[in-house]
């Protein structure tokens, strides 16, 4: 019977943010061509790039799945988050080819002796690509897509966007993945602050513009930005409800789960936040059942002390499954890989 292997090395070494990406494409989107009442319809993509190492996401437009189009999407990648050292993706002929392309130019920019051809021929990118029918061996961008692509199909519905709103949306969804809490950022009892993706792009918390709920007002057909601000609210609606159901997910009446512990930093079940605002509380008591089970905390918040049943809190990623009885360690890389890292 197969063992569940240790992770690769570019997914344990520390690396910068977007060094080592993982990619994929989603799609397609029925989109318009204008903004004309009767204008033609056309598909459009969106192709997504996971750092490996934290997790960060970028979402970018593609109008093709066409091997020029993805060099196209992959220069506009590296323009605005640098020149990735490794890519992984699956065996799609537009990547097989984008890969082609690059050595093409690598070998063209390697016989070139100028400096400037010396320096750029420096930024090798190492191209990994899965094997083929092996959709769980990129499951790092497989549950991005899967979440992201599924909640716009609901979020869009009937709505056809013009190629530039679909842009803006993907923008907004990318903040929205980016600012899901990780870790504490810090043991201090008196910070809420959570360690999110957003962290280790900007050296911040990703934040929105203030804005008026407009989820339920009737959205006139010339007033296209507050429909991407509807479609927007109405994604982070449905997807914080996904995400805090991925945290509390427990093997109910056949084990029991690890118990909440005082100053633990948690994630607040609560309905009706603005994008990208997620209220956080550190638990300051436990009030246990007659049979000894914890079911209700009183939480300590930059607003007030609350009291919230265990289920309408949620433990961050990380410091829940360091609070494990048995956590299985992930090995080093191999020798080989280490000389050469």
């Amino acid at each position: 019977m197969p063992v569940m292997a240790d992770l690769p090395a570019d997914r344990v070494i520390p690396q910068p943010v977007f060094s080592h990406v993982s990619t994929d494409f989603a799609g397609p989107f029925l989109l318009k061509s204008s903004q004309l009442r009767n204008a033609k319809l056309i598909k459009g993509y969106f192709c997504i790039f996971v750092c490996l190492t934290t997790k960060a996401v970028h979402l970018e437009p593609v109008s093709a799945l066409s091997t020029d189009a993805f060099i196209a999407t992959l220069q506009r990648f590296c323009s605005r988050r640098g020149v990735p050292v490794l890519i992984r993706s699956d065996c799609g002929t537009n990547y097989v080819g984008a890969r082609n392309q690059l050595l093409e130019v690598q070998q063209f920019l390697n016989d070139n002796n100028d400096a400037i051809s010396h320096k750029l021929s420096a930024q090798n990118i190492t191209w990994l690509l899965n094997p083929p029918k092996a959709p769980w061996m990129g499951g790092i961008h497989e549950i991005n897509v899967k979440s992201t692509k599924q909640l716009l199909y609901r979020v869009i519905g009937e709505q056809r966007l013009t190629f530039e709103e679909f842009s803006t949306l993907l923008a907004r969804i990318e903040a929205v993945l980016n600012s899901r809490p990780i870790s504490p950022l810090s043991s201090d009892p008196t910070d809420y602050q959570p360690l999110t993706a957003g962290h280790f792009l900007i050296g911040r918390p990703l934040t929105a513009l203030p804005e008026h709920t407009i989820d339920d007002r009737v959205i006139s057909p010339l007033k296209r930005f507050q429909l991407i601000q509807s479609l927007s609210q109405r994604f982070w609606a449905l997807w914080t409800k996904s995400y805090l159901h991925t945290l509390q997910i427990r093997s109910k009446w056949l084990s029991s789960s690890s118990p909440p512990k005082i100053g633990e930093l948690v994630l607040l079940k609560e309905d009706n936040l603005p994008p990208l605002q997620w209220k956080m509380g550190r638990i300051t008591r436990l009030l246990p059942g007659k049979d000894g089970v914890i079911r209700v905390v009183d939480l300590a918040t930059s607003q007030g002390q609350l009291r919230r049943p265990v289920g309408k809190i949620a433990r961050l990623p990380l410091d829940s499954a360091q609070d494990g009885d048995q956590l299985t360690p992930i090995a080093g890389p191999p020798q080989d890989v280490r000389a050469k890292l």
